[in-house]
């Protein structure tokens, strides 16, 4: 089978599901992983399909929800000054002598490094919080051990099972929201956050109003599982009803309320 035929029988399969992992492509075309993986790289470098973890994802259409993960570096860069804003609200949650799980992402990141200084405990899977804090923090910080998977960025033993710590709430960020709950594009954050969920107390979700356009396929959790979402104030009106029918509170940040990091009071709460 020529490369074209491969690329246009892929094409057509992702027409039907908006994912395929390599296994998947395996069995459908009857090549090896390895060929499957050239075709991914070069379907993603003519733009045709994403390549996520795990395999591809179709094509981004015009009004159409994403889903795929974007590339860390390119999502810090988004929404800066709500993740900030929203991650400032969110260390008002943090008690002095709180343990904490810190999950992956770029608003956790921002929370990281807001209690960095701060006299608590702090779990994180995060390759890039571990690497600021343990270079400019004071806090107790544990970091998951296993492998380095650079992109989605974290650190985790897919052998493990869920870690052997416990905390008061569990920061978690998402690649998108809908009223199936908690979506991310990635299956090894899906299993990552059903481990770290079972974990904590409490779970506060950190995520700006954009989330709520972008609908990837999997469920990682249901809403009935968030207690606290923090966002910023252009959440729409309909994505809060659906939020608080669910039971959780819904709070909402003006973009630019910052402040310094470490600047809210220690304990402060909603």
């Amino acid at each position: 089978m020529s490369d074209h035929e491969r690329h246009r029988l892929i094409t057509e399969f992702l027409r039907e599901q908006p994912f395929a992992s390599v296994r998947d492509l395996q069995l459908h075309l009857g090549v090896s992983a390895a060929t499957v993986r050239r075709d991914i790289d070069k379907l993603h470098s003519f733009g045709v399909a994403r390549k996520v973890y795990g395999g591809i994802s179709a094509a981004e259409t015009p009004g159409a929800g994403r889903l795929s993960a974007r590339p860390y570096d390119e999502n810090r860069d988004m929404a800066v000054e709500a993740k900030r804003a929203i991650a400032a609200f969110a260390e008002t949650l943090v008690r002095d002598g709180d343990s904490i799980i810190v999950h992956a992402g770029t608003t956790c990141f921002e929370l990281g490094i807001r209690v960095a200084r701060r006299p608590v405990s702090l779990f994180t899977n995060s390759m890039p919080l571990a690497a600021a804090l343990g270079a400019g923090g004071t806090c107790h910080l544990t970091v998951a051990g296993g492998i380095l998977y650079r992109e989605p960025g974290i650190i985790h033993d897919p052998t493990a099972g869920a870690p052997d710590v416990f905390a008061s709430r569990f920061f978690l960020g998402a690649q998108g929201i809908g009223p199936e709950g908690v979506l991310e594009s990635h299956p090894l954050l899906v299993k990552v956050i059903g481990e770290l969920s079972s974990c904590a107390d409490e779970i506060v979700l950190l995520a700006d109003s954009r989330k709520f356009a972008i609908q990837p396929r999997n469920v990682a959790l249901p809403l009935s599982r968030i207690s606290t979402l923090v966002t910023d104030e252009n959440l729409a009106d309909a994505d809060a009803q659906v939020m608080e029918a669910a039971g959780i509170s819904v709070v909402t940040v003006p973009a630019g309320s910052a402040g310094s990091a470490g600047s809210a009071s220690a304990g402060e709460a909603a």
